[in-house]
């Protein structure tokens, strides 16, 4: 799934060609990837693009209608498992389960692509957006020392599953966290509350270097992801532990582990991040 780091991406990419341009047309394709199409259909023909965001792992199209009397809204997308958001020349060859087609005046299209349709595009007005996108955590590249550690300290529950919680940090997800862990040595089966100062500041310290440095490197392609000019992430090449069971560590020469914490497979270095005593381990995966 497209983490913090590859939404960033393509929003990077599409704010330097979106803002500007007026949608010409919209064709929309899949029902339960674009929600309300009919709706997309009235709102977004004539409308001027003016800037691309993130939020987590959300993107959205700040779009200035037509008719200027009406309300400032928001095309909503979020990338699902395995969505790309790409321009292409109008004429290019559609690649296959492509649902969504954004005509603009330059004559290019944004297309929506999706292979398992879990990904969603939806219109919103700019107040709804707020609620919808409130709920969720701090943004890891933008939380305070301290604002960090209080979304982790005393919290009974491990700290991979605190760091993919999106209601905890948003954006974060398998990929990143356990790159996270492995730099700040800590084992993914530790309690946040039973980390100290140091080792929450470490680790502070070691999601940012991580996602920075995904950002800079467009991302992880370990699948389908592309950026919003179709080329793949080169951060891939950097990954430490993430899919890496029975290779040698980077650090240490320990092999690398794969366990299940929080439901979700886990890579670390049994060496590097010590598991923590005293409490039931995390199951191994044989």
């Amino acid at each position: 799934m497209p983490e913090l780091p590859e939404v960033e991406t393509v929003v990077r990419g599409l704010q330097g060609i979106l803002p500007g341009r007026r949608i010409a047309e919209l064709r929309p394709g899949k029902i339960n990837v674009v929600k309300d199409p009919a709706k997309l259909a009235d709102h977004l023909p004539g409308s001027l693009l003016i800037a691309v965001r993130r939020h987590g792992k959300f993107l959205y199209i700040e779009l200035e209608p037509l008719a200027r009397e009406n309300s400032r809204f928001h095309l909503l997308i979020h990338l699902g498992m395995t969505g790309q958001l790409t321009v292409a020349a109008a004429n290019e060859p559609i690649a296959p389960h492509t649902h969504a087609f954004f005509m603009l005046d330059d004559g290019r299209e944004l297309r929506y692509r999706d292979a398992r349709r879990f990904g969603r595009v939806m219109i919103v007005l700019e107040s709804q957006r707020a609620e919808m996108l409130g709920k969720l955590g701090v943004d890891p590249l933008e939380a305070s020392a301290e604002q960090f550690r209080e979304q982790v300290a005393d919290r009974r529950a491990r700290i991979k599953a605190l760091l993919m919680d999106q209601h905890v940090f948003r954006g974060m997800g398998n990929i990143y966290t356990d790159e996270s862990l492995w730099r700040a040595r800590i084992h993914p089966a530790r309690l946040g509350a039973n980390l100290n100062a140091a080792e929450i500041a470490r680790l502070r310290k070691a999601v940012v270097h991580v996602l920075e440095e995904a950002i800079r490197l467009r991302g992880s392609s370990v699948s389908d992801y592309v950026d919003a000019e179709g080329q793949r992430g080169e951060f891939q090449f950097r990954h430490r532990v993430y899919q890496r069971e029975g290779k040698n560590c980077s650090r240490c020469g320990a092999k690398i582990r794969r366990v299940i914490v929080a439901g979700r497979s886990s890579y670390f270095c049994p060496r590097c991040q010590r598991a923590p005593r005293g409490k039931k381990k995390a199951r191994r995966v044989s």
